[in-house]
């Protein structure tokens, strides 16, 4: 849940507001006040009448940043559901030729189905394509067919197609599995401290009796 002002939940804070009507003033206690100054009674019941319309409002933001902050949360759940449902209608094609063009690989499988977007990735920082691409299609039956053409040439290369894969948030290529530390050490590298020592021949002449 959405925190603010510390560690204490919008809820709370709503409850508290809620809780503070109480000290709104009532009519009998302007009637009781008679016997002190008209003036300072005034000023007092407009403090307290300001204190009241002060906390309504911070209410009023409260409410309103709880609702969007639960609309976005409705939306990322909708937006990650729509790359899921897409991603079973894609597939991943590798080793592909750098001068391809979408439009080539559109014909190539064109037989599979209907395509919807033809994705050549490229370095973000050269422009030149990476060798592969990602390709969409209309229905998720057109991947199975798409399957077909592993290993096909294409511009002199065999393909390598795959369904595409959701990517999990949080999750990256390094650690999925094995790797880490695999015990290799530099041959320079000798740890400090430890057993030095050992037997030792001695030398010629010694009696110990």
């Amino acid at each position: 849940q959405r925190r603010v002002h510390g560690d204490a939940p919008i809820s709370s804070f709503m409850a508290s507001f809620q809780q503070d009507d109480q000290y709104a003033p009532t009519e009998g206690d302007i009637e009781n006040a008679g016997d002190r100054d008209p003036a300072e009674v005034e000023r007092e019941i407009e403090m307290m009448k300001k204190q009241v319309m002060e906390m309504e409002e911070e209410a009023a933001k409260l409410k309103a940043l709880q609702e969007q902050v639960e609309q976005e949360m409705g939306t990322s759940e909708q937006t990650a559901a729509q790359r899921e449902e897409v991603d079973k209608r894609s597939i991943y094609v590798g080793n592909v030729d750098y001068g391809a063009t979408a439009e080539e690989l559109q014909e190539h499988f064109k037989s599979c189905g209907t395509i919807n977007r033809v994705k050549i990735l490229c370095d973000k920082f050269t422009g030149h394509p990476k060798g592969f691409a990602y390709l969409e299609f209309a229905e998720p039956e057109a991947v199975q067919n798409a399957m077909l053409l592993n290993e096909s040439l294409f511009r002199g290369r065999q393909l390598k197609v795959n369904p595409k894969r959701t990517n999990q948030p949080g999750m990256s290529a390094r650690g999925r599995g094995r790797g880490g530390f695999r015990g290799y050490r530099p041959s320079h590298f000798r740890p400090r401290g430890g057993f030095r020592g050992g037997y030792r021949r001695p030398s010629r002449g010694y009696r110990p009796y």
